[in-house]
């Protein structure tokens, strides 16, 4: 089986997903992050459909900076069997199009909740990822409780799910937030007062980064 493009969000929460990687790519243009994403499901779309991976989404940053690959997996081990074998390959191809893209490296997450607000049916067209570092597990846990239980709160127009993301070790967190659209997280920002920090602010837990994307191109598991 080979990859065909879509333009499809990943289900968040399917039930076959084992891990989560994230891997943000710096770009540093709105003409790299579209021909970086380009490159890559056009190197993916070459080689036949890895045991174990089920979807490849590609985010393009509305700052034009950077790229955002969340892929989804059956598993670690299936995953790091890619990296061995068919990566090098992907990547070297990527880079022959796309010189100097700068990769903070792979994150492996696993998903540990998610607040739905089901009275905002439509279909999310912007996506924030909120990244934070902590320096304990416990610390982190915290975090993902009370982002969860304000995001169970928080019923802002066109704000319609949060998923909270845990990395193995426990100790690097990450949001991702569907809007419905550029407008309603605009209006959600201006509404929080400058005294107001957008996110949980907990001892031993550091913002990293807040950004918003768009989808650009995704890959989903061929049917056989």
């Amino acid at each position: 089986m080979t990859a065909t493009p879509h333009h499809a969000l990943p289900r968040v929460r399917r039930a076959d997903v084992g891990t989560i990687l994230v891997s943000p790519w710096i770009v540093h243009t709105p003409e790299r992050q579209r021909a970086a994403v380009d490159a890559t499901i056009a190197e993916w779309e070459g080689v036949p459909w890895p045991a174990g991976f089920l979807t490849l989404n590609c985010f393009v940053s509305t700052d034009g900076e950077r790229v955002l690959n969340y892929a989804q997996w059956t598993g670690d081990d299936e995953h790091r069997a890619f990296m061995r074998t068919t990566r090098p390959k992907l990547v070297r191809g990527i880079d022959e199009v796309i010189p100097g893209i700068e990769r903070p490296g792979v994150i492996r997450y696993r998903l540990t909740g998610s607040a739905i607000h089901p009275e905002y049916p439509a279909t999310p067209t912007l996506i924030v990822i909120d990244d934070i570092e902590a320096d304990t597990a416990p610390a982190a846990r915290r975090w993902a409780e009370l982002t969860l239980a304000t995001a169970v709160r928080d019923h802002a127009p066109g704000r319609i799910a949060t998923h909270v993301h845990i990395n193995l070790d426990g100790t690097r967190g990450m949001a991702y937030t569907e809007w419905a659209d550029a407008e309603s997280y605009a209006a959600s920002r201006a509404a929080t007062g400058p005294s107001d920090p957008p996110d949980p602010v907990l001892p031993g837990v550091r913002s990293l980064d807040t950004r918003a994307y768009h989808l650009r191109k995704s890959l989903h598991r061929p049917t056989a």
